[in-house]
Formats: structure tokens, sequence, C-alpha cells
């Protein structure tokens, strides 16, 4: 799974909208959009704060490389 599958399915899982999830992690809500559609990948920040929502909703993928 990638970055931008992860980044929707955490939004889903918290009932957020892209500007909610934007404000959480301390991005734009274009920021956002742009994760979500494949044309931005996350800076190591930010891929940090997205890990520990991923571990609070329980998304974790034992195979994923999160640092990549």
């Amino acid at each position: 799974m990638n970055w931008l599958e992860l980044i929707k399915q955490l939004r889903n899982k918290m009932l957020i909208t892209q500007s909610e999830l934007a404000e959480e992690i301390g991005v734009t809500f274009a920021t956002v959009n742009r994760y979500e559609n494949g044309w931005f990948e996350p800076t190591m920040k930010i891929k940090r704060k997205l890990m520990r929502l991923f571990k609070i909703y329980g998304i974790v993928e034992s195979d994923t490389n999160y640092g990549k």
C-alpha cells in the first residue's frame, strides 16, 4: 500500500475531511489533496506525524516501508 492509499484510509477511519487532517498534521488542505492524488509525497516530518496517527487508528501494514 502506498502513501496516498494510507492517507485516504486514515482519513476515512478518522471520519475527517482533508482540511481537518491538514490541520492535524500541520499542512494545508491543498497539500493533503496533493498527497491523496499522488502528486506529492509527504516529507519525513509529515510521515512521522502520519505514522503516529496510523498507529493510533490501527492502520498498520507490516510489509509497508514507511520510511520510503
